[in-house]
């Protein structure tokens, strides 16, 4: 979907949205000067384009048990594929998200566990892959995301 089919006004939108998912329409129609009517047309018109995929909540992960947050880069043979890369860590509960990249190393996996005794086992879980050549383990000291808010 191309940028250009969005005007100012989507994007204020998007960005209300992002910082409060649920902002009600009529709150946005104020802020962007709309009645609650074109407000909600845009949303949906949005929803349809595949520009808002979904509404989230925003989770404190420590209080839930999962203090740690750490990124662990992996390398694999050479003759593995992106499907076997993603398998290999998107079945542990511990995996956020798995990117896979171009260059040195092959994948990057977000992971967040309760403390460093479970990264380490979710480390040596990852190595026991036979397709896992060599890790690295980066841990996170603090967090910020574009549109979220920080617990």
């Amino acid at each position: 979907m191309a940028d250009q089919t969005l005007d100012a006004t989507d994007h204020e939108i998007l960005a209300l949205l992002r910082e409060d998912a649920r902002r009600t329409l009529s709150d946005i129609a104020t802020r962007v000067t709309l009645s609650t009517a074109a407000v909600k047309r845009r949303i949906d018109r949005l929803q349809e384009m595949g520009v808002i995929l979904g509404y989230t909540v925003q989770l404190d992960h420590a209080k839930l048990g999962s203090a740690v947050e750490a990124f662990i880069e992996l390398r694999f043979l050479g003759t593995s594929g992106v499907d076997e890369i993603v398998q290999t860590t998107t079945r542990m509960p511990e995996a956020q998200a798995v990117f896979t990249i171009a260059g040195d190393p092959d994948a990057l996996v977000w992971l967040r566990v309760r403390d460093m005794a479970h990264l380490q086992r979710t480390i040596d879980e990852i190595r026991r892959s036979h397709r896992v050549t060599s890790t690295k383990t980066l841990i996170a000291l603090d967090s910020w995301q574009r549109g979220r808010k920080s617990p």
